[in-house]
C-alpha cells in the first residue's frame, strides 16, 4: 500500500512536500526567534550553546559548493579533486586552533570591526569593509546559483526564477532574524542537508557494493560477482574513453599545493564563519562549538568522494555508447534545464562520451552530480526529492550568513563606527535590515548571471578572503608590534594582485578570448593564487611596518591580553 502511494506521488510533487516543510520550519524558525536588539541581530544576543553554534557553523560552512558541487568536481577531476577537501577541511582546523579563540575574546561582532579596532584606524576599517564584501558577493553569487539549479530541475522553473524564489526566503528569515534567526534556522538546515547527503550515498553503497558504510563502499568490490574494485573499474572506464586514470593527479604540485594552501587559509578568513564564534558566551564554548562543528563536517566531507565516485560510475554505464533514443528519464529531464546536453556529432544516434573534445556529443554540467545521482541509479522518487530539499539547505544556510556579514559590515562598520556614530540602536537595525535588501538584491544577479560554476566561484572567494584579510588577522593577534601601516598595505596590495588575476585569468576581461593555462604564472591556476597573493600581503606588511612607528602601547596591550587564557590568573593562587 505505502509502495503505491509513494510511487504515485511522483518525483516533483515529493519535492513540493519536503521543500514545502523545510522552507516553512524555517520560516517558522525566523518568526519565533526574530532579533530585538543589534545584539540579537548581529551575534544572537552572544548566548548561544556550543552544541547548536557547532551545527550552525557546519551548516554555515557546507555551502552549495560543499553539498552540490564539491562531489561533482571530484567525480571529474578524480584525484585532483581531493585538493577541495584537504583545503577546505585544514582550513576550518586552522580557523579553529589559530583564530575561533582569540577573536572570541577581543569579542568584536565582524571581522572589520576587529581590524578597525586592532588597526587604531578608520582607513583599514574601510578597506577591510570593502574586503569583507568583495568576498562575501563572490561566494554569495556561488550559493545563488546553487539555488537556482535545485529549483529548475526538481520545480521545474528556469535558473533565473529560481534563483528569485530562494532570493524571497532568505531575505524573509534574514531581515527578520538576524543572526538569532539564522542561527536555529542553520541548526534545522543542517539536519536536513546532512540527512539528504547521506542517505542516497548508504542507499548506492549497498547498491553497488553491499556496505552500507560509503566510505568503506567506494574502496570495495562491486556485487556483480566479478571481483573487480569499484576504483579499479571506474579507472578501467575513463582510461577508456580516453581520459586519465580516475585515481591519478595531472595537476601541476605547485597548482595542487598552492590551492590547497589558499582554500586553507581562505577558511580562516572568511568573515561569515569567523562571526559564529561571536554569538557563544565564552571563549571556552568557541572552542568547543569549533570541534563540534568539525566532526559534523567531517561526516559530510568524508562521504563526498564516494557519492562522486558512485555517480561519475553510473554515469557512465548509463549513457556513454547508448542509444539517444533509449536514454533514461533522468536524462531528459536534466536536459531540460540545460545543464546536460547531446550533440549527435556523427549522426549515429549513439552517445559518444570521449575526452577528445572534438570528437566528445556529451556536455555534463559537474554540478548536477550530486543531485542526479538518486535518479541514475534509480532510487525511490522522496530520496531524490530529499537531496533537493538538502542541496537547498545548504545554499540557503551559507547565503543567509553572508548576507549577514554584508549587512553588519555596511550597517555596523561604516555608517555606526565611521559615517554616523550617533545613530540610535533602532536606527542601526532598520539600517542592517536594509543593507540586507540590497544584499539580496545584488545577490540575485551574480546567482543569475555567475562567472563559471558554483565550487570555482566559491574557491575564488577563498582566494580573496586569503589575499586580503590572513595575514591581517594573523599579525594583529600575534605580533603586537604590527601597525595600522602595514596592515593596510598589505590588506590592499594583496587584494589588488588577486582581483587583477582573477579577472585576466577567470574571467578574461583583458582580452576577447581566456588566456591558456600555460600562461598562468608558475603554473599556479586563479583559484590557487590566493596563496601567492597572501604571500605578497605578508611581505609587505612586514616589510612597511619596519619602516613606520609601533602601534601605541594600549592597543600593544590589548594585543597581548587576548592570548592569555581565561582564568590565567586565578590558577596561580
Amino acid at each position: 500500500m505505502y509502495s503505491l502511494l509513494a510511487e504515485g506521488i511522483g518525483v516533483q510533487n515529493w519535492t513540493y512536500i519536503l521543500v514545502g516543510i523545510t522552507f516553512t520550519l524555517y520560516i517558522g524558525i525566523a518568526i519565533w526567534s526574530r532579533a530585538g536588539s543589534t545584539k540579537e541581530f548581529y551575534v544572537a544576543g552572544g548566548g548561544v550553546s556550543p552544541l547548536a553554534n557547532g551545527m550552525a557553523t557546519a551548516a554555515d560552512w557546507m555551502s552549495a559548493a560543499s553539498f552540490i558541487s564539491m562531489a561533482g568536481i571530484i567525480s571529474f577531476a578524480g584525484y585532483d579533486g581531493a585538493v577541495y577537501l584537504m583545503g577546505w577541511t585544514g582550513g576550518y582546523v586552522l580557523l579553529a586552533l589559530l583564530l575561533a579563540p582569540y577573536l572570541r575574546k577581543f569579542g568584536k561582532f565582524t571581522v572589520p570591526d576587529f581590524i578597525g579596532d586592532r588597526y587604531y584606524s578608520k582607513t583599514a576599517r574601510i578597506v577591510a569593509v570593502f574586503c569583507a564584501l568583495l568576498v562575501s558577493f563572490t561566494y554569495v553569487a556561488g550559493q545563488m546559483r546553487g539555488v537556482g539549479i535545485v529549483f529548475s530541475r526538481f520545480l521545474e522553473v528556469d535558473i533565473n526564477t529560481g534563483v528569485i524564489i530562494g532570493m524571497l526566503i532568505v531575505l524573509f528569515y534574514a531581515v527578520l532574524g538576524g543572526m538569532k534567526g539564522i542561527t536555529y534556522t542553520q541548526v534545522a538546515q543542517y539536519c536536513v542537508l546532512i540527512f539528504a547527503f547521506m542517505v542516497p550515498a548508504i542507499f548506492v553503497s549497498i547498491q553497488m557494493t553491499g556496505n552500507p558504510i560509503p566510505q568503506l563502499g567506494f574502496g570495495g568490490e562491486l556485487t556483480d560477482g566479478s571481483g573487480t574494485y569499484l576504483l579499479d573499474k571506474l579507472d578501467g572506464l575513463s582510461t577508456q574513453l580516453g581520459f586519465s586514470e580516475y585515481t591519478e593527479g595531472s595537476k601541476p604540485l605547485i597548482d595542487v599545493f598552492a590551492i590547497t594552501l589558499a582554500l586553507m587559509v581562505g577558511t580562516a578568513g572568511l568573515p561569515h564563519v569567523i562571526v559564529r564564534f561571536f554569538t557563544v558566551k565564552r571563549v571556552k564554548d568557541a572552542r568547543k562549538s569549533a570541534g563540534i562543528a568539525l566532526l559534523l563536517i567531517v561526516l559530510l566531507y568524508s562521504t563526498a568522494p564516494a557519492v562522486a565516485v558512485f555517480a561519475r560510475t553510473n554515469m557512465i554505464e548509463t549513457v556513454s555508447n547508448k542509444p539517444y533514443v533509449d536514454v533514461p528519464d533522468w536524462f531528459t529531464k536534466w536536459e531540460t534545464t540545460g545543464l546536460i546536453s547531446f550533440t549527435d556529432k556523427n549522426k549515429d544516434g549513439l552517445i559518444k562520451y570521449v575526452a577528445n573534445k572534438e570528437q566528445n556529443e556529451l556536455v555534463v554540467d559537474r554540478d548536477i552530480m550530486v543531485l542526479a545521482n538518486p535518479e541514475i541509479a534509480n532510487l525511490p522518487d522522496w530520496v531524490i526529492a530529499l537531496v533537493a530539499a538538502g542541496g537547498l539547505a545548504a545554499a540557503l544556510s551559507t547565503a543567509a550568513g553572508l548576507l549577514l556579514v554584508i549587512s553588519a559590515s555596511v550597517s555596523h562598520d561604516l555608517i555606526k563606527k565611521i559615517i554616523n556614530p550617533k545613530i540610535s540602536e533602532k536606527g542601526e537595525l532598520i539600517a542592517a535590515r536594509l543593507s540586507a535588501v540590497g544584499a539580496v538584491c545584488v545577490a540575485g544577479y551574480f546567482g543569475i548571471n555567475p562567472p563559471g560554476f558554483v565550487a570555482a566561484v566559491v574557491a575564488l572567494a577563498f582566494g580573496l578572503a586569503a589575499a586580503s584579510f590572513f595575514p591581517a588577522i594573523i599579525l594583529g593577534i600575534f605580533y603586537k608590534r604590527m601597525n595600522k601601516e602595514g596592515a593596510i598595505a598589505g590588506m590592499v596590495v594583496g587584494i589588488t594582485a588577486m582581483l587583477l588575476y582573477m579577472i585576466k585569468y577567470k574571467l578574461g576581461w583583458f582580452d576577447e578570448t581566456l588566456p591558456d593555462k600555460s600562461e598562468w604564472w608558475f603554473g599556479i591556476s586563479p583559484e590557487g593564487f590566493g596563496s601567492i597573493a597572501m604571500l605578497l600581503n605578508f611581505i609587505v606588511s612586514i616589510v612597511i611596518m619596519k619602516l613606520t612607528p609601533a602601534p601605541p602601547e594600549d592597543v600593544q596591550e590589548i594585543v597581548e591580553n587576548i592570548r592569555i587564557p581565561s582564568g590565567a590568573g586565578e590558577a596561580t593562587h
